[in-house]
């Protein structure tokens, strides 16, 4: 019997994905295990194996398609000794696949209802406003018993706002109206302005118009999330670093002939996991209607790429030597930037580490990637005045850190004995050796 071959979930989160090439064609045997798709999630480009044997009966899906849902056929898969002309003679399940997929996101889209039809008394039509009709059935009123001061005796806002309700509300005359009615906290999130109103804005301007990929689509959806739902506050210090690029600076001296060498982010990547085993409860997530406080230091570190950014997770980096984590962190970027992570890879950590000072940026407050409970935006190190510890003045490499904390995991006092933590890590970095 012919076995459908359906779009896999190759991350817990993902929905829809794009065949982004076939490896194999039509008539081919394939055995169990043989890589048969290449499939662009919102993240990565991933291999798709085969976990029947058969001959390829057909392909439902072109390579290149993109927003193909989790669970709609891609290919059929013959036994021996079918026909493939079978096949091809049925329709392609995966049309009405998509259809019911499409028809079903249309019917959970909010509608707005319609405005009730205008009630009638002893069989004459009562003629009322639209807006006095939604006025009068928020309020429960009984149109047939409001005089109407507009034109031709029509009821108008004026005249339903005076009015006093029933003791009970008149039930609505249409499901619609009824649904709205009943269900007045079902309102959608501001979704801002719509794609037409912009677009309108600029009708008289030169712009080219660039669609969302699954990944700025999946960043655009987890911040503005993150944004609505998590109530951010921001803790602010700088760290001097002149003990650290002095120490930095005589290990990778000592580890040129092996080929390392050490960033300053590799400090920072140590530091912050020291700081989450000596501050236990700051090493925590929310989960919905509880915190899970996490055992290992799993830092996750933004990389940016084109189009967009990933979070690689260092798991166990408190444990890591810092020539371990800086190995693992340039592979995992590399790695990152060809979107050949699997999800695995940049799923899950307690918290993560935002580094702009490369790019000369001096601070920055970073969004917190849900469900972590903390972030650190860290900037650029530079050369400032400060008072020296005997009262004079000197010069000292300074650099800004925030952290930005949801209040919902962590306490401000929490907050800020965890970042003193990672701040004295890196101004005696000798520690992060022992």
């Amino acid at each position: 019997m012919a076995v459908e071959i359906l779009m896999p979930a190759l991350s817990p989160t993902m929905e829809e994905g794009t065949l982004a090439k076939w490896l194999v064609k039509e008539g081919d045997a394939v055995k169990s295990g043989q890589i048969l798709a290449e499939i662009e999630t919102d993240k990565a480009t991933m291999e798709f194996e085969a976990v029947d044997e058969g001959v390829v009966g057909k392909l439902l899906i072109a390579e290149g398609t993109a927003g193909v849902k989790v669970n709609t056929p891609i290919a059929v898969l013959l036994e021996d000794g079918e026909d493939a002309s079978s096949v091809a003679a049925q329709p392609s399940s995966a049309t009405p696949v998509a259809a019911k997929s499409d028809a079903k996101a249309s019917d959970e889209r909010p509608v707005a209802a319609p405005a009730p039809a205008a009630p009638v008394s002893g069989g004459a039509r009562v003629f009322a406003s639209p807006l006095a009709r939604r006025i009068a059935r928020d309020k429960g009123l009984d149109l047939t018993k409001v005089a109407g001061s507009g034109p031709h005796g029509r009821i108008v806002r004026a005249d339903v706002e005076g009015a006093v309700p029933l003791a009970a509300p008149v039930v609505a005359t249409t499901v619609a109206a009824a649904t709205v009615a009943t269900k007045p906290a079902i309102a959608a999130m501001p979704a801002g302005m719509a794609a037409e109103t912009v677009m309108k804005m600029y009708a008289d301007r030169q712009y080219d118009e660039i669609p969302l990929d699954g990944m700025r689509r999946t960043i655009a959806a987890r911040l503005t999330e993150a944004k609505q739902t998590i109530p951010h506050f921001y803790l602010r210090r700088s760290v001097r670093l002149d003990a650290l690029m002095a120490f930095r600076e005589t290990l990778n001296k000592q580890l040129e002939g092996r080929g390392i060498k050490l960033s300053v982010n590799d400090f920072i990547i140590k530091a912050c996991a020291m700081a989450l085993q000596a501050v236990p409860n700051a090493n925590a997530v929310w989960a919905g209607d509880r915190i899970l406080r996490l055992k290992p230091s799993d830092v996750a570190v933004a990389v940016a790429i084109e189009g967009g950014l990933f979070t690689p997770v260092l798991r166990d980096a408190d444990k890591k030597s810092l020539s371990a984590l800086s190995a693992e962190m340039k592979d995992l970027a590399g790695r990152a930037k060809t979107k050949k992570l699997a999800p695995h890879e940049y799923q899950g950590g307690s918290f993560a580490i935002s580094n702009l000072g490369m790019m000369g940026i001096e601070n920055f407050d970073a969004v917190i990637n849900p469900p972590h409970g903390s972030i650190l935006a860290v900037g650029a190190g530079l050369k400032q005045p400060v008072v020296l510890a005997d009262g004079t003045l000197g010069v000292a490499t300074v650099m800004s850190m925030t952290l930005s904390v949801d209040h919902r995991v962590i306490d401000g006092a929490l907050g800020a004995e965890f970042l003193k933590a990672v701040i004295d890590a890196l101004e005696n970095p000798m520690v992060m050796l022992a």
